[in-house]
């Protein structure tokens, strides 16, 4: 895999891109804070951006699905770096229109891009290299978020606002240009455009019914943004409840570099082992993780929680790509991600209001408990009933033998 040009490529892709996008998001948030008083008008901007990709998605898994990949990934590109300039008006003119344009349009392009590579990773890695590149990608993400993000602090300490933006300008023309570089075999799917180009986004759900695996995991995947929708008011709370503000950075280092210890290891802990075990051995951790943050006023096992929870989801999202990317036909990938793209989206606002509410009614420790058991409910359930889809479809084959 590692003399594969197409794989150095993206890596090295998504390190710079990242770190653009990190250092965007610093900036979008200095702007907000200089002219946004209202925490709600600050949600509801970023809403809307969100919202216009959500909207997007079934055009975006069509054009994906009926087009090359490589294409798309190029015009997401230019979107994206098109976008910036509108924070470059916002900033010259301080104007929070041109502010919600660059959200639109940046989620936009987003809703694009991220379905595409995903779609497009089976095409460049062999399938028996693809749990091991999708982890080695997550921590390139991972990687890039700290050093964005670090940089971007730095950054505004010695320049101006406008320099994070150009910086981001950058790093998104850097990824345009790496683009271009991909080599990407679609001989397969451009046979059959004209067949693609009549689908419809909707086709996706009886696919999904007819992979059971597929779907468990899609639903499964729900677990972790209980946890990860509402983080940082999670981790807002913890410092509260044990006056220590110093604990925030300490709880982000630790998920994080379990985070990247997970997505590194998980190739050889999967090793000659099932995948499906794995992934729900995996996911209780996770429903336990939640569960043990009823203990969160204490400082070792608030750590413990999210070092739990870091190894854990670094484990498991490489395992459900990687079953997404090997049980979902490749002609619906484009449809496919695009589909778990929105879901994704309208789970973290459901789950962030929800935290939010919980936090503000019942607290930190019973919302844990809430969570915790509503993950580990949703864990059996779904257990039993491809155990017995397992079982039915076996002994159906022993029957026609």
């Amino acid at each position: 895999m590692w003399q594969n040009k197409n794989v150095w490529i993206i890596l090295i892709g998504e390190f710079i891109a990242g770190l653009g996008l990190w250092t965007g998001i610093i900036g979008n948030l200095e702007f907000m804070q200089a002219f946004i008083p209202s925490d709600f008008v600050k949600a509801l901007i970023m809403f809307v951006g969100l919202l216009a990709g959500v909207l997007v998605g079934p055009l975006a898994g069509r054009i994906i699905d009926s087009n090359s990949k490589k294409v798309v990934l190029i015009y997401s590109g230019i979107g994206r770096m098109l976008s910036v300039c509108f924070m470059f008006l916002a900033i010259q003119y301080s104007s929070i229109t041109f502010m919600v344009l660059f959200m639109i349009s940046i989620q936009i392009s987003a809703a694009f891009y991220f379905p595409a590579l995903q779609s497009a990773i089976p095409l460049i890695v062999k399938d028996n290299d693809l749990l091991t590149m999708n982890g080695i990608h997550m921590n390139v993400s991972t990687v890039s978020r700290i050093a964005g993000t670090a940089i971007a602090g730095a950054m505004l300490v010695v320049m101006s606002l406008s320099s994070l933006y150009l910086a981001s300008f950058i790093a998104y023309g850097f990824l345009l240009i790496t683009t271009f570089l991909l080599k990407i075999d679609e001989t397969e799917g451009l046979a059959s455009k004209k067949i693609k180009k009549s689908s419809s986004f909707k086709e996706v759900i009886p696919v999904l019914k007819e992979t059971p695996i597929a779907l468990t995991v899609l639903i499964l995947t729900m677990i972790p943004y209980l946890f990860l929708g509402g983080f940082n008011l999670m981790v807002i709370n913890i410092s509260e409840l044990q006056d220590d503000s110093t604990i925030k950075s300490f709880i982000y280092a630790v998920e994080g570099i379990f985070f990247m210890i997970g997505a590194f290891a998980v190739k050889r802990i999967s090793k000659d082992k099932n995948l499906i075990t794995l992934m729900f051995s995996f996911v209780t951790l996770i429903a336990f993780a939640h569960l043990s943050l009823f203990f969160a006023d204490v400082k070792w096992m608030s750590l413990m929680s999210f070092a739990i929870f870091g190894l854990a989801v670094g484990c498991f999202f490489p395992i459900a790509v990687t079953i997404f990317q090997t049980k979902i036909p490749k002609e619906y990938h484009g449809r496919f991600f695009s589909f778990r793209n929105m879901l994704d989206r309208v789970a973290f606002q459901v789950v962030l209001l929800g935290t939010g509410l919980f936090l503000d009614t019942i607290g930190l420790k019973l919302m844990a408990l809430v969570f915790g058991l509503l993950s580990l409910t949703i864990i059996i359930i779904y257990y039993i009933k491809l155990t017995k889809k397992s079982t039915y479809f076996q002994k159906k084959a022993e029957g026609s033998l």
